[in-house]
């Protein structure tokens, strides 16, 4: 049997509340937006590219997220000695998007999800003028936030039209 991505529910973010309890909310619901443009797919279909001349994939998103929630969260911002995500020879940027494969599938999500809930420990408590960078940026948890939530809108986009045009489905 193939495995079909789960459906999640989508956190409705607050009208009026605080600086933190709103990223932290929007940040969620931008997570559980990628995850809902992947829900009752089988794995074939999430790893489906399908514009011919693009190596984008549903499954390489959810792949190319994990790689940023370690990346930005666990190794920048808590300076965890970790190595990085579908780092592989031949591929300088990653390879979350080309070596996307449907046997993986499950892993992948999982590795997704996990990446998540380790992002949401790093942070924890941490106030958002907590800074971390290098000898030439220096920004500020708050920043990485809005950083993320982009991150995510801009891919979200891409989550979407790639949805219909693997099986017509479309909104949210």
């Amino acid at each position: 049997m193939t495995w079909t991505a789960p459906t999640v529910d989508r956190p409705d973010p607050p009208r009026v509340a605080g600086e933190r309890i709103r990223l932290d909310t929007w940040l969620d619901f931008q997570r559980a937006t990628l995850l809902s443009k992947c829900a009752a797919l089988t794995a074939p279909q999430l790893a489906e590219r399908p514009v011919a001349t693009s190596e984008l994939s549903l499954l390489g998103l959810v792949r190319h997220m994990a790689a940023n929630e370690r990346i930005w969260f666990r190794i920048r911002f808590a300076r965890s000695d970790i190595d990085e995500l579908y780092a592989a020879p031949g591929y300088p940027g990653g390879a979350e998007f080309a070596l996307a494969v449907a046997d993986d599938a499950e892993a992948d999500f999982a590795t997704y999800l996990a990446e998540i809930e380790q992002a949401r420990l790093v942070v924890a408590g941490r106030p958002l003028d907590d800074t971390f960078g290098d000898a030439t940026v220096t920004v500020d948890l708050r920043w990485l936030y809005a950083h993320m939530i982009d991150e995510y809108t801009r891919h979200n986009g891409h989550a979407d039209v790639l949805r219909e045009l693997v099986d017509g489905t479309t909104g949210y």
